[in-house]
């Protein structure tokens, strides 16, 4: 070959990669997240001014109003306590039993005062029997009639693998199996002992696919955007859709499929899911399928974040975790000890590598629970067990207290001024987080008076600052400054929008403040 015609070529196909490299995949390399660029925030059309508010703006001002932290829960979108309806192995351990219907178990999670998002966790054959049309189990009509009898809201994922229910059955519906190939990834490994093989399907196969699209466009024309649509976990590789298979194979001939098609399918839920945010699980690429490139594109695309354990989370986890963009929200959940029965109620006792965290000086619950403020988590896992989760919070108060008073964001206007500038008046508010995340997306802060006018404008904000936001009130306002007479009757109520998603996010009314003279 002529060295140099080769020299050329190589520099414009390296051009062009340098273009268009991260479209095409790019292998991404592990890396701080504190600080990474993931690109821009959201973007804010309705900008309110930031400030400063220098004293020589104004011609007259006064704090009109004033907030201290609340001990009380306050239910937002965007953050909550998670009961299960359903789990990656069914409902309560009761109703698996049949000693309670399907019914009372999804009732009693739902009455739960601390609950405030209900979650299912189902396999694909759970919501789908045949190409071309959704076949939801039961519980998800019980759940989404719970979540609003109650108010609450709904988050869920759907399995494409699960090793719970082999050899008996796959997460696979029936319809695929002679589609499909299925490969052998092996029976032993340093999680499992089994005398069976565990099988996962060719997820690069055309009729997968096919099929897989299909499931997305279905779920998402009766999901997406839905009233009670908390969330979805992203549908990932492998055991639990976690995006491994422990220490077995993976199904793929080479790393390059799989990243391409694992990549492929999660721009493809980006794609069909255009109101809910999708919410990738932070998993290590331990199976080498990709998930690195899913974490860098989901999160770019302002996808949030999860895991499903937490004290035996690796370091680039909690790294992952704690230091992601603060517009980002956090689910996380810890699988052990998930039945919250008496006998798991006592503290750990054992010395590591013997129990996981070492001695605990509380139940391991516990200790889990409050190690989800330490990583600004927005959302913690309750699993499926009503009765033993009302118990354990009554022998057991301090966490879910504590998680209820801190978990997610808890925004309020700590100080409220009232300025006259340019004729008119001007409202100031000194914003405090007293939770431990930002808001996972955009806060606006609409304000209506008793006159029935109302301005609205927006921010993103992240935890633990006093940014100072203003906005001017419009004409119906005049009577809010009468010389040195403050009458003030507007009153607040926040919203987060998220880039999927709005909702409202519920902040403490302004009252009425009564007329000062000075």
């Amino acid at each position: 070959m002529d060295r140099r015609h080769f020299m050329k070529t190589s520099g414009v196909l390296t051009a062009l990669t340098g273009l268009k490299g991260r479209q095409a995949g790019a292998d991404v390399p592990d890396h701080s997240w504190d600080g990474h660029d993931f690109g821009p925030a959201p973007r804010v059309t309705r900008r309110l001014n930031q400030g400063p508010f220098g004293i020589e703006q104004d011609e007259g001002w006064f704090t009109i109003a004033s907030t201290t932290p609340s001990r009380y829960p306050v239910r937002n979108r965007g953050t909550g306590l998670i009961g299960y309806t359903w789990e990656e192995n069914g409902p309560s351990l009761a109703a698996r039993k049949g000693v309670e219907t399907l019914e009372q178990h999804v009732d009693k999670m739902a009455s739960l005062p601390f609950v405030d998002v209900l979650y299912i966790r189902c396999d694909w054959r759970d919501v789908q029997s045949r190409p071309g049309k959704l076949d939801l189990h039961p519980i998800w009509k019980l759940t989404h009639a719970a979540a609003k009898a109650h108010n609450l809201r709904v988050g869920f994922r759907v399995q494409l693998s699960s090793p719970d229910i082999q050899p008996k059955k796959l997460a696979l519906p029936d319809f695929l199996r002679d589609k499909v190939p299925l490969v052998n990834i092996g029976r032993k490994s340093s999680e499992r002992q089994t005398n069976f093989d565990f099988y996962e399907p060719r997820y690069d196969h055309p009729e997968f696919q096919k099929a897989f699209q299909d499931l997305n466009e279905l779920l998402a024309s009766e999901l997406d955007g839905h009233p009670s649509t908390e969330f979805m976990d992203l549908m990932m590789y492998g055991f639990w859709g976690e995006g491994h298979t422990n220490d077995y194979p993976n199904p793929f001939p080479d790393y390059l499929t799989a990243e391409k098609t694992m990549v492929g399918m999660a721009r493809l839920q980006l794609d069909t899911w255009k109101k809910t945010p999708l919410v990738v699980n932070t998993q290590p690429d331990i199976s080498r399928t990709g998930n690195r490139e899913v974490h860098d594109l989901v999160v770019r695309a302002g996808g949030w974040l999860r895991s499903d354990s937490l004290l035996m989370d690796e370091p680039i986890q909690i790294e992952m975790l704690a230091h992601r963009p603060p517009w980002l929200a956090v689910a996380l959940e810890e699988g052990r000890g998930r039945h919250y029965l008496p006998e798991e109620d006592t503290p750990e006792k054992g010395d590591y590598p013997g129990s996981i965290g070492g001695p605990l000086d509380r139940p391991f619950r516990e200790a889990t629970a409050l190690h989800s403020l330490d990583v600004g988590a927005n959302y913690w896992a309750l699993w499926t067990e009503a009765d033993n989760l009302k118990r354990f919070h009554e022998e057991h108060p301090e966490s879910l207290t504590q998680l209820q008073q801190r978990l997610g964001y808890r925004v309020r206007p700590s100080w409220v001024w009232q300025k006259k500038r340019y004729g008119t008046a001007e409202l100031v508010l000194g914003i405090v987080n007293d939770g431990v995340a930002g808001v996972p997306g955009i806060l606006g802060a609409p304000w209506r008076a008793p006159t029935g006018g109302c301005w609205s404008e927006a921010t993103w904000m992240p935890a633990v600052r006093v940014p100072e936001r203003s906005g001017r009130l419009p004409s119906f306002s005049r009577r809010a400054w009468t010389g040195k007479r403050w009458c003030f009757g507007l009153r607040s109520r926040s919203r987060v929008c998220v880039t999927r998603f709005a909702g409202p996010a519920l902040s403490p009314r302004i009252p009425t403040a009564p007329s000062r003279s000075g």
